[in-house]
């Protein structure tokens, strides 16, 4: 960072359940050994009492679980800063500077809503798939990105509060689509810095027992709250037919048509489409919303 700058101010958000008694202490720890930034850190437990937390750390104790994205937000509530960290409990920041550098490039480019960095495996160094937010999955390569992975984002306070915070509702799965396609939808663009690495256990989302619906329901509810009418069809096609197309067990197509009928009848929360000229913006930028 430039010599002389004032250190940035971040707001660190993370949610516990009480279920990972070891990769826990050790996520905070490496958050707590973080150097040249000024931290304000809550933990929320999403329907629990805290433990294990750190000294130093306030705790926030919802009283039923919430989900991931409206935990974040009440955490967001709960935390001073310019800048706003999520972060899994099970990640670990591999060098004291990793907050820093992500802040610096924050710094350098007011135009930012948010910036990401590589996610890795602890054990086999990989990056899987969904952890990088483009298309093209080179994990190595920077850039402008359009969506982001959840668990281990850096944002502009201003930026999340203007754009609207994470969807409450979705409780899980593609929360990062909708708040990233409202961020471009504002004006601001996300960037990606392989060069920064986060260590993040690969484990299967499929592991949950709603994953199947959840991620067809909330799909379709991004499609329904964010693209011109014009759109929401194409997309939804679109992703059914890769959905049924990637998903060859039995019982995995039946529960994601059913979170895709579930999308189209419930309720998706406040719908605001973006504009034509970001449709524009996000094809340039290499990923059309049709998919």
């Amino acid at each position: 960072m430039t010599t002389g700058a004032p250190v940035p101010t971040i707001g660190v958000v993370v949610l516990t359940m009480n279920d990972r008694p070891t990769e826990f202490p050790q996520a905070m720890a490496s958050v707590l050994a973080q150097e040249g930034v000024d931290l304000d850190v809550v933990v929320v437990g999403n329907g629990c009492e805290p433990e294990l937390v750190p000294p130093g750390v306030r705790t926030v104790a919802l009283p039923e679980n919430v989900g991931i994205p409206e935990g974040r937000n009440v955490g967001a509530a709960n935390v001073k800063g310019d800048l706003l960290l999520f972060f899994d409990n099970d990640a670990i920041l591999p060098e004291p500077d990793v907050i820093a550098h992500l802040a610096a490039r924050l710094r350098q480019d007011p135009g930012l809503a948010y910036v990401q960095p590589r996610i890795a495996d602890p054990d086999t160094g990989v990056t899987v798939r969904r952890w990088v937010p483009r298309l093209r999955a080179d994990a190595t390569r920077p850039g402008v990105v359009t969506v982001m992975a959840e668990g281990i984002v850096l944002m502009r306070r201003e930026a999340f509060e203007r754009v609207g915070e994470w969807p409450g509702r979705f409780f899980l799965f593609h929360e990062g689509i909708d708040l990233a396609w409202r961020c471009w939808d504002h004006g601001y663009t996300g960037f990606y810095m392989p060069g920064v690495v986060v260590h993040h256990p690969a484990t299967n989302p499929a592991r949950h027992s709603v994953f199947y619906r959840m991620n067809a329901r909330n799909r379709v509810w991004v499609a329904r709250r964010n693209l011109p009418r014009v759109l929401i069809p194409v997309n939804l096609a679109t992703w059914a037919l890769v959905t049924l197309w990637r998903f060859r067990d039995k019982d995995a197509r039946r529960d994601s048509v059913a979170g895709f009928l579930e999308g189209l009848r419930t309720d998706c929360g406040p719908r605001s489409p973006m504009g034509w000229r970001t449709v524009i913006r996000l094809t340039r930028a290499g990923r059309p919303p049709i998919f």
